[in-house]
């Protein structure tokens, strides 16, 4: 393992690194080995963590997963609350939604003339 991280150009960090053991069966769970022990090094086993967003775990399954994207939208949700009961940016919304819209009924009407003209 030493030669292979050199060998990239890296260092093996014994406190960053840990190691989960993923599998359907729950056989393994029986034997909580805390630790993995290679030469000097030893490794922390861990249940689940995040990775690129996403919340990985022994059982392979989404619940955390999803049960923390919940809490966040729900968070979020709450966070704009005032944001969404302000009847201004409401109205603001509404007039740049009409605007945007007659501009795309303009571009329909000019490209309707254009075809009739060619016919």
């Amino acid at each position: 393992m030493e030669n292979t991280t050199r060998k990239f150009g890296l260092q093996l960090n014994q406190e960053k690194t840990k190691y989960m053991i993923v599998e359907r069966k729950n056989s393994l769970k029986k034997n909580k080995i805390g630790h993995l022990k290679i030469k000097n090094y030893k490794f922390e086993r861990v249940e689940n963590f995040k990775y690129l967003g996403v919340i990985l775990n022994e059982d392979n399954s989404d619940h955390i997963d999803l049960q923390e994207r919940i809490k966040n939208a729900k968070k979020t949700y709450f966070m704009l609350q005032k944001f969404f009961k302000n009847k201004k940016h409401i109205e603001e919304t509404k007039i740049e939604t009409k605007e945007h819209n007659n501009r795309q009924n303009v571009n329909i009407c000019i490209r309707n003339l254009d075809t009739n003209k060619e016919n």
